[in-house]
């Protein structure tokens, strides 16, 4: 067997290790070493795709020890799929975000890169274990380098948005341990596939009740589902626009992954849908969640504000796609962990790069933007088309499965919600243009209207040129991943279901 399943998480591992030692020699060594080691964990993990895509499930033993006592890497279609999304996305957001770091966080980049790749680590790990307790140290792993991440901000705001973090984070964290525990002392078992086994027999017991509870409680803190999101909006608001460009995409679809793992593999559909029979209210957790969070991002006045409650929405859809009970909703929620991701992730591309020219993203500020970053509005744009489901962007096709899933499980408030959420999204995306477009810049007051609306006499100030390539990558991708969603659903997401 090949070693991509474990070189995909020790290449950044170690590539933590000698940028920090680089803070020590020559620092701007840190960021070349980030990269090459991002670089090799993106190649290790399209490798490990292809392996499964070919010949089924890697099981990788970690030190030769076999589970249940050994800790186990299993990978399958789905945490292969999410480990390419992880790792590609943390590399060319490394990428884009060169100029960021020296411009935010200029007197401890190394500290920043070392920091960046040990989140990236905790994803990854998070994603490819076969272990409870190892998926607990993980997602501790993740949730640490977020807080100090977010508290390197030179905001001023951003220490006490990631002290909020850390308290919600812990509880969250805790929740989810207690259950791990009530599954060990029932099991004596913490590889999952183990545990599920015995789980069969035994599911009528109180204690696999409670342990459902807490881990799940646990986990929904962890992904900001609604009303246990408080810690998100000023988290990635405040955090610096490299880690933001990276949290906001993946965190919480690596935690609504972390959710369907424990529902398919541990737990299992029987138990949760038929013993438990706890769907219809789960749904309904989504569809408060959609509309709650369409709400309050109308009330905001900051662009990233809105767009981080915009994700709250989001999280609603994917955790009330997975508990609708039939494939067509598990498909739509998985394809939205991938095509959320990328929307999410070109939105905060362009976003960022705003940031980086002119600070300060309330919306008055933003007047006059499609004439001076033009470049950046069009991802802006494709990504705000693709958020709201326009196809063929990627948006859509998510979407309308989980519509279909809906509709067969008879949730037509869900269904409501969806459509409603779109309708919310057009408006907020809209207001932003209409103020990009039509609304003179600031420096433009007082002068003879201009003929062209868009332009008003603006010089073209854009960002960087390489992160306008990796926000042209990222918005390419939203329409290539919605032109081949049938082939992602036929070749990955039907054949772990199935």
């Amino acid at each position: 067997m090949n070693n991509y399943p474990a070189i995909l998480i020790v290449a950044p591992l170690l590539g933590a290790l000698f940028a920090g030692l680089a803070v020590w020699i020559e620092e701007r060594l840190s960021y070349p070493i980030a990269l090459i080691s991002l670089g090799i964990s993106a190649f290790a993990s399209i490798m490990v795709l292809l392996e499964v895509i070919a010949n089924g499930t890697i099981q990788y033993r970690m030190a030769g020890w076999a589970p249940p006592m050994g800790i186990e890497y299993r990978i399958d279609l789905l945490n292969a799929m999410v480990l390419v999304l992880v790792s590609a996305i943390a590399f060319l957001n490394l990428i884009a975000s060169y100029k960021n770091v020296l411009q935010e966080t200029s007197d401890r980049t190394g500290s920043f890169y070392v920091i960046y790749l040990l989140f990236v680590v905790g994803l990854l790990g998070v994603t490819a274990t076969g272990d409870l307790f190892n998926l607990y140290v993980l997602i501790e792993i993740t949730s640490l380098t977020s807080y100090a991440s977010i508290a390197l901000s030179d905001k001023d705001r951003g220490p006490l948005a990631a002290l909020n973090y850390v308290f919600i984070g812990v509880i969250g964290a805790s929740f989810y341990l207690l259950g791990v525990g009530y599954l060990y002392i029932k099991t004596g078992s913490l590889n999952m596939v183990d545990v599920a086994n015995i789980l069969s027999g035994i599911q009528g017991s109180s204690s696999v009740l409670v342990a459902f509870i807490l881990c799940f409680i646990g986990v929904w803190v962890k992904m900001a589902l609604f009303p246990l999101h408080v810690w998100l909006p000023n988290a990635y608001s405040y955090a610096p626009v490299a880690f933001s460009r990276v949290v906001a995409p993946l965190m919480t679809k690596v935690m609504v992954y972390v959710m369907i793992r424990l529902m398919i593999t541990v737990f299992g559909f029987d138990y949760i849908f038929e013993t438990l029979n706890l769907a219809d209210a789960v749904v309904w957790l989504g569809t408060i969640a959609i509309i709650a969070g369409g709400i309050i991002a109308l009330s905001q006045k900051n662009l990233k504000k809105m767009v981080t409650y915009i994700i709250v929405c989001e999280i609603g859809y994917m955790v009330g796609g997975a508990w609708l009970g039939n494939e067509l909703g598990m498909t739509g929620a998985i394809l939205h962990i991938v095509n959320d991701a990328l929307m999410t992730f070109a939105l905060f591309l362009a976003v960022g790069n705003i940031v980086y020219k002119i600070k300060d993203v309330d919306f008055p500020k933003l007047q006059g933007l499609f004439g001076k970053m033009p470049w950046t509005m069009a991802g802006f744009v494709l990504a705000a088309l693709s958020i709201i489901g326009v196809p063929p962007t990627c948006g859509f096709f998510s979407k309308w499965y989980l519509l279909l899933g809906a509709f067969e499980a008879g949730a037509y408030h869900f269904a409501a919600a969806l459509i409603l959420s779109s309708l919310i999204c057009a408006v907020l995306f809209f207001r932003v243009f209409e103020i990009c477009f039509f609304e003179p810049a600031q420096d433009g007051h007082g002068h003879d209207p201009d003929p062209d609306p868009g332009n008003h006499g603006t010089a073209i100030d854009e960002a960087p040129v390489t992160s306008l390539i990796i926000l042209g990558i990222a918005s390419l991708a939203l329409i290539v991943v919605g032109v081949y969603s049938s082939t992602i659903v036929n070749t990955i997401i039907l054949p772990f279901l199935r």
